[in-house]
């Protein structure tokens, strides 16, 4: 499977397995909570990845959407034509390694942007938490991101979509594998894919919707390069600490 390395992944070609980007095959409109939450993270080198607001001034990402070298900004859709926001401040978690990334491992795949202003007004931070354990096979979880619907055209992307997807294989505290049910990812279905990258993945906990983990990869039906088939997410887990620890840092309350 290859990451979706989304620096690079979102306007040119995945990884192998995908750095993830839009949702593709047919993704629902998310739940205003989610939707709020949600943002477009674009670089200087013309990529661009999802991200999820966590605070005012707060966007969570994942790593490989922000590697050194470039200038990131969060795009403001409430303006006609949509302006770009500044970033005061870009971290990716100190242990994630971009080589292991690409060579279909697990790693630290989150980061962190601060705006130098707050986020446009109808937008609102979502809570952040561990998923559930244990997990079950039904265990759900919802997939929102800015991507491509249609694999490879760029006009499809830049909308808010989510798809409802479920656990398979074996997940972990540093790695959980998402499917479309109704395809188990033996053909097309739902999925992240380009611009995808960085998606806050949502679930259900005391009955409000919790950022979990983000999108790392993708791969298209049967593990074959593409969307579609299986979304690889970063859980937090092991990385909630870090975030509250930088947010504070930057003087961000979550």
């Amino acid at each position: 499977m290859k990451a979706i390395a989304i620096a690079i992944v979102l306007s040119g070609p995945l990884f192998g397995a995908t750095p993830s980007a839009a949702i593709v095959g047919g993704g629902d409109a998310p739940s205003e909570a989610i939707a709020r939450a949600v943002v477009t993270v674009v670089g200087s080198r013309g990529n661009f990845c999802t991200g999820a607001l966590l605070a005012p001034d707060l966007v969570l990402t994942a790593a490989h959407c922000v590697v050194p070298g470039a200038i990131y900004k969060i795009v403001d859709y409430s303006e006609k034509p949509p302006k770009l926001l500044d970033t005061r401040s870009v971290a990716s978690h100190p242990s994630f390694s971009l080589q292991t990334l690409t060579a279909h491992r697990a790693t630290a795949d989150v980061a962190l942007l601060q705006l130098t202003t707050p986020a446009p007004a109808g937008k609102a931070p979502a809570p952040i938490a561990a998923p559930l354990t244990p997990f079950r096979d039904d265990s759900g979880f919802t997939v929102a991101g800015m991507g491509v619907s249609v694999r490879g055209d760029g006009r499809t992307g830049g909308v808010i979509r989510s798809a409802k997807l479920t656990v398979t294989g074996k997940p972990g505290t540093l790695q959980i594998r998402l499917v479309d049910s109704t395809t188990q990812g033996l053909r097309d279905g739902l999925g992240a894919c380009t611009g995808d990258s960085g998606a806050p993945v949502f679930e259900e906990q005391q009955g409000r919707s919790v950022i979990i983990g983000v999108v790392s990869w993708s791969t298209a039906a049967n593990n074959a390069a593409g969307c579609g088939g299986l979304t690889g997410v970063t859980p937090l887990t092991l990385y909630r600490d870090w975030i509250v620890q930088t947010a504070r840092a930057w003087g961000a309350k979550l």
